[in-house]
């Protein structure tokens, strides 16, 4: 028998159990956390305990606007220098230790939060928080989508869409259970329970295989052959499916060798800065066409900018990110069966046009139906939003990046997505007080852009492994002609791999 996993799990059900304990724990953290400070704003003890941020009553509220962008971009900005850090510690360290270490990082800043009597404590702990969120949102999607097979990487790594929307929707009815009661407990007790998946994922990373790429690029390739035979479910470690897939693996790293950081922004035969720019592009279509923005804001659009009450206000944006997190099984539906292209041209189409209504409604004060009708296209956008901007965006980054510079490219990438998240929550509080629905225009713009952007330069990737993903852009004629060549080009073979690295180390054992 081949060597097992854990608790004895190999292929499949290992794959299941790697969902369950590693990538739900860290995207709940993700959005949980991402959420955790918008339904507490405006409650009362949080109000006494940070009176600096208090846009409710008193006077400078403008000045507590940008105090309060402040500590929730804190978590923001910690968030993107540790995406950012995973471009070094990712390769150096391996995808577990960063796992690991994002994990610890977590569960300190949520102790440091839940037990803050000061704004400055609560602000490192927020940043703490983020630093760990940022390796994680960086560091688990690439070792997802490097222990996957290529016809259920898409469903693998999209679950993490489904995981943040999780995150939000848990926070938000946590929030409501505990705004009926009196004292710290009201927000404490909310921040405190995110404890519990940041121990979840400490005590779980080391259960699984590390990533088979990252092992073949240490040159420790027994230890590689055994990981593809774990997760793939063979029970011998010379099977030729392993065998191909190792063979497949230092194919595209002899291909991509000597490749280093700076030739990110390079083109050259591996058209490395356009395949840097898909990354970056989507990251910057995730934020800035608002998804951060009705989800960290919404009880305070509900409640400040329509008018409604505290508890209702609670209630609508409980029920909005529950239906958001039962829309998210849209994509791992549809991600592997009608492509990556599709449900993010789907997505910013939907999205467009619900921003530009929320814009129309949202100018009509006092008008009651506008209201309602505002509420309406706050939960059409979350319809759309997670069919391809929940998820998608990180798989797609990671399938598009070689393997020498996956990390790199990830992790920068992620950091952008960051970068623009911490822009949305240092300038929304001060745009809906000073502009307005005039702010949703900007979201709309952009989100027209996604259809047209991606029809011409997003070639597809769906049911690739990821050499082969590399090869198709290496073999395209031109960076415009890529979208165009990736539908002609046929599905490799595993065999292929083999053929065209002219046998390897260990080709004789294919014979056997």
């Amino acid at each position: 028998m081949g060597a097992k996993g854990a608790f004895g799990l190999v292929g499949h059900p290992l794959e299941r159990l790697q969902v369950a304990l590693i990538v739900a724990p860290s995207f709940i953290l993700f959005g949980y956390n991402q959420a955790g400070l918008g339904g507490l704003l405006t409650e009362p003890d949080w109000v006494k305990t940070f009176p600096q941020i208090n846009t409710i009553s008193g006077t400078n509220k403008s000045y507590h606007s940008t105090i309060q962008g402040v500590v929730v971009g804190s978590f923001v900005i910690g968030a993107l220098f540790g995406a950012l850090s995973c471009s070094y510690t990712g390769d150096r360290f391996g995808r577990r230790a960063v796992v690991l270490a994002g994990g610890i990082c977590t569960l300190i800043g949520e102790i440091l939060e839940c037990s803050a009597f000061g704004l400055p404590q609560f602000i490192v702990g927020r940043l703490i928080i983020g630093l760990g969120v940022g390796q994680l949102s960086a560091a688990v999607p690439v070792w997802q989508s490097e222990t996957s097979t290529a016809s259920n990487r898409g469903r693998q790594v999209v679950v993490c869409g489904i995981f943040i929307c999780l995150g939000y929707a848990l926070e938000s009815w946590i929030d409501l259970g505990f705004f009926e009661l009196e004292g710290p407990v009201t927000w404490r007790a909310p921040i405190a329970i995110a404890i519990v998946f940041s121990l979840v994922l400490i005590a779980s990373v080391y259960l699984f295989p590390e990533s088979p790429r990252w092992l073949v690029r240490q040159a420790r390739i027994d230890e590689a052959r055994t990981a593809i035979t774990i997760l793939r479910g063979h029970d011998d470690e010379d099977a030729v499916e392993v065998q191909a897939e190792l063979a497949g693996i230092e194919l595209s790293l002899e291909e991509s060798n000597g490749a280093s950081l700076k030739d990110i922004f390079t083109m050259g035969e591996d058209k490395l800065f356009y395949r840097f720019s898909l990354c970056i592009m989507l990251q910057f279509y995730q934020q800035m066409s608002g998804s951060n923005l009705i989800s960290v804001y919404m009880s305070i659009l509900f409640q400040q900018n329509l008018g409604m009450s505290g508890e209702l206000s609670r209630v609508l944006s409980g029920g909005a990110l529950t239906w958001k997190f039962l829309c998210s099984f849209i994509a791992f539906i549809c991600i592997d069966r009608f492509g990556r292209r599709a449900v993010f041209i789907y997505s910013g189409i939907g999205m467009s046009i619900c921003m530009i209504s929320l814009a129309v409604c949202t100018s009509m004060e006092g008008n009651h139906s506008a209201q309602i009708a505002a509420a309406f296209f706050i939960y059409l956008y979350n319809f759309f939003v997670p069919v391809g901007f929940l998820g998608g965006n990180f798989l797609y980054c990671t399938e598009v990046a070689p393997i020498r510079l996956r990390v790199a490219m990830s992790s920068i990438s992620t950091a952008n997505h960051w970068l623009w998240n911490f822009v949305v929550v240092m300038v929304t509080p001060v745009a809906i007080d000073s502009i307005g629905w005039r702010y949703y225009i900007l979201y709309a713009a952009v989100a027209f852009c996604i259809p047209v952007s991606v029809y011409f330069l997003f070639p597809e990737t769906m049911g690739r492994n990821l050499e082969e993903i590399d090869m198709m852009f290496r073999e395209s004629p031109s960076v415009l002609a890529t979208a165009r060549f990736a539908k002609t080009r046929p599905i490799a073979m595993p065999q292929e791999f083999v053929d065209e690295k002219g046998g390897v180390e260990h080709g004789s054992d294919l014979e056997k």
